[in-house]
């Protein structure tokens, strides 16, 4: 197997090899990346971001009037905060943290929309006081605290209702929402008590339904059966509240392909099969066609972000495995260990070397499940060989932790061959500062 990017379309779009033999993200070489970042260093190509959101709005937006909110958790940065506000998008946040950050930043808080299955009276309150579009509500509780917020306030708030359609998507059950037995959302049985109470709240203006059915989602057919479910309970409360479904969220979840044999619908796709069935839909239940909501998350910056790491001790077992361990792993890439993602790699030196042998890539942390890729074929490696691991984009970062004691990785954006810092490596002080002696 020779090692190319044109045999690993899972690089950003910008990913080409040099003159040098090395890899290239949007015209920086990664080699010289980690020399003068260090790694793990993460790599994002704006050239891919910004494509991302185009063909999120282009196959959404040209098909049927949809609003796009990129999911922060999946990974949230200034510099990306500020390039999705210049692309129209708007954001789906999930903490108190999340609109701080981006209200810090300045985005428009009428673009945000803030669900989430436990948010406290602080975060309703700032959300409120913060102009946000919709608050998303999970349960019967926080429709009674937000309308005892919006009445302190003397405000307003236009919110979802996040109804549990009872679908699985089959995706791994920790990245599953949708389904009967989940923490998220309204159930089925008691959603028509919610929206009669919604309706009856002064402080609460209810424009719509919302659900989301889980993440790494593989098919349309979930988004299918989930909409179906959705609109027959919109027309059922249509009928006996009057009440006109202006807005409809199905979510994000839309699947990153992370390896080679991995087959997931496209952005096309997805479009395709949701907003057909959302037409159809309304046409035999007589429904007005809501504004349509979409959340992607990772689907818009998993392939955008690279990791790069040094390979230190390689380890031999005789006629079982030889090891090579790099300079990060679960701290900042917990996805192999949490989700049993599988990723694809390069030696970043050696692009055009045919893979001689089967290695297995871990971490350094003290955690047997510190691997990132099992027995994977690479060029002849040794200490010092830079390794890139695309499709890094989503999840890493905001999942980091500071296991055994470990700084948090250095983030660079890339374009036209100049990279920019956009997140410093964290240091002992950072560490340190909220200890109190």
């Amino acid at each position: 197997m020779v090692q190319q990017v044109s045999k690993l379309p899972l690089f950003p779009l910008t990913a080409e090899v040099n003159a040098k033999d090395h890899l290239e993200i949007g015209g920086c070489d990664v080699v010289e990346l980690a020399a003068e970042f260090n790694t793990p260093l993460y790599v994002y190509d704006e050239v891919t971001l910004r494509e991302k959101c185009t063909e999120f709005k282009r196959e959404f937006g040209d098909r049927y009037p949809t609003t796009v909110n990129y999911s922060c958790k999946a990974f949230i940065n200034k510099a990306v905060l500020k390039l999705f506000a210049e692309e129209g998008l708007g954001l789906d946040v999930v903490s108190g943290g999340e609109i701080g950050y981006a209200r810090a930043f300045g985005f428009p808080m009428e673009r945000i929309d803030f669900p989430g299955n436990n948010k406290s009276a602080e975060e309703l309150t700032l959300a409120v006081e913060s102009g946000i579009g919709h608050i998303v509500i999970d349960n019967l509780y926080e429709l009674d605290l937000l309308q005892k917020i919006t009445g302190q306030l003397n405000r307003k708030q236009k919110i979802l209702l996040r109804i549990t359609p009872g679908i699985d998507p089959g995706a791994h059950r920790y990245e599953t929402t949708g389904h009967r037995d989940s923490k998220f959302g309204i159930p089925m049985v008691v959603a028509e008590k919610a929206v009669e109470k919604a309706l009856s709240l002064p402080g609460i203006e209810l424009t719509g339904l919302h659900f989301h059915i889980g993440s790494q989602v593989t098919g349309t057919g979930p988004y299918i059966n989930a909409i179906g479910i959705i609109l027959d309970f919109a027309s059922e409360i249509n009928k006996k509240y009057r009440f006109e479904l202006k807005e409809l969220s199905v979510g994000g979840g839309y699947a990153h392909r992370y390896t080679l044999n991995e087959m997931i619908p496209s952005v096309s796709d997805y479009a395709g099969d949701i907003i057909r069935i959302l037409s159809e839909k309304c046409r035999e239940l007589d429904l007005k066609r809501p504004h349509l909501i979409i959340e992607p998350g990772r689907s818009m910056v998993a392939g955008a972000g690279v990791a790069l790491y040094t390979a230190g001790v390689i380890k031999d077992i005789p006629g079982i495995r030889r090891y090579v361990s790099i300079d990060g792993g679960m701290a900042d890439n917990v996805l192999p260990a949490f989700y049993q993602v599988n990723f694809e790699a390069v030696a970043a030196a050696k692009m055009g070397s045919a893979g001689i042998e089967k290695v297995t890539i871990c971490g350094k942390y003290c955690e047997s499940s510190d691997i990132l890729i099992r027995d994977i074929e690479l060029p002849d490696m040794a200490a010092g060989d830079i390794i890139a691991i695309p499709g890094c984009g989503a999840y890493n970062l905001t999942e980091s932790t500071n296991y055994n004691m470990s700084f948090k990785p250095a983030v660079v954006m890339v374009k036209g061959g100049d990279a920019r810092l956009v997140r410093r490596r964290e240091t002992l002080d950072d560490l340190t500062r909220c200890d109190l002696v």
